[in-house]
């Protein structure tokens, strides 16, 4: 398919129910791809030009039950794009063990669930193109942000193994990384409470203020809609793609360039440690 062209494909969306997931579903429905997108509670309002259906990322049974009715009703599933996550901020010393198993059942786990009981059907129809949103937060370690860094970098690792394994069968992988976006996560992220009396008391709670700074100036969504759109249009999609403000993506590279305790040093100056 050439570039610009619109699609009758069926794309498969997790987290679709708000920010870069809500947009990137309804930038591909209107432009004729057959969009599935998913949240833990079935939703359906009028303005929606989508399909929902309920589907848990950290419950297996439920996201079988998912790629079964759709691949039921449309005979085939072309793209998956495994968007939804979650946030999760702390000091890691006082982030509780439970949470971080959360963070990396949503993030991690659930990605790697829904690939598995996707590629079945796949494979039947010789093909499909599964899509990961990462973050640029993934390739670097990020203070107070060190878990979620964690969740995102290894799924990163983990596709670049996955995508590979996958040539054999014409299934195509890629991840792309976005930055920060104007969306609803901070509200919908763990945060270890700023504890009155921590020694991270402080130095914490600043860093949690500039880093909602961050996200409520971010980008808008539709510009991560627009990348995947491309993507799918792509014949052979790189193995990363990276999303955001110019900033960010040199960051990344700066990260491969500079000494460490260098990298670490304007990290550090970034956050105002």
């Amino acid at each position: 398919m050439k570039k610009g062209e619109s699609s009758d494909k069926i794309v498969l969306i997790t987290g679709a129910s708000s920010g870069i997931g809500k947009s990137i579903a309804t930038y591909l429905a209107k432009r004729n791809f057959k969009v599935y997108g998913t949240s833990r509670s079935k939703k359906e309002s009028s303005d929606s030009v989508f399909n929902f259906v309920q589907l848990d990322v950290t419950n297996e049974q439920s996201i079988i039950a998912a790629i079964n009715e759709i691949s039921k009703k449309e005979g085939r599933i072309d793209v998956l794009i495994n968007n939804a996550g979650v946030g999760i901020t702390g000091p890691i010393e006082e982030t509780p063990e439970s949470e971080i198993k959360k963070a990396f059942e949503t993030n991690y786990f659930g990605p790697l669930n829904m690939i598995k009981n996707v590629l079945p059907v796949m494979r039947k129809n010789n093909g499909g193109l599964i899509i990961n949103v990462t973050s640029i937060a993934g390739y670097m370690g990020l203070p107070y942000r060190g878990i979620y860094s964690a969740t995102k970098s290894a799924l990163e690792i983990t596709a670049e193994a996955y995508r590979m394994e996958l040539k054999q069968f014409g299934i195509k992988m890629t991840n792309v990384a976005p930055g920060d976006f104007a969306t609803n996560i901070a509200s919908g992220r763990y945060h270890a409470p700023v504890t009155k009396g921590s020694p991270y008391e402080k130095v914490y709670g600043n860093t949690l203020k500039l880093m909602n700074e961050h996200v409520d100036s971010g980008q808008d969504p539709e510009v991560m809609a627009k990348q995947i759109f491309k993507i799918i249009n792509t014949e052979d999609p790189k193995v990363h793609y990276k999303v955001g403000e110019r900033l960010q993506k040199i960051s990344v590279k700066l990260k491969g360039l500079l000494p460490d305790k260098l990298y670490e040093k304007m990290l550090m100056k970034h956050y105002k440690l």
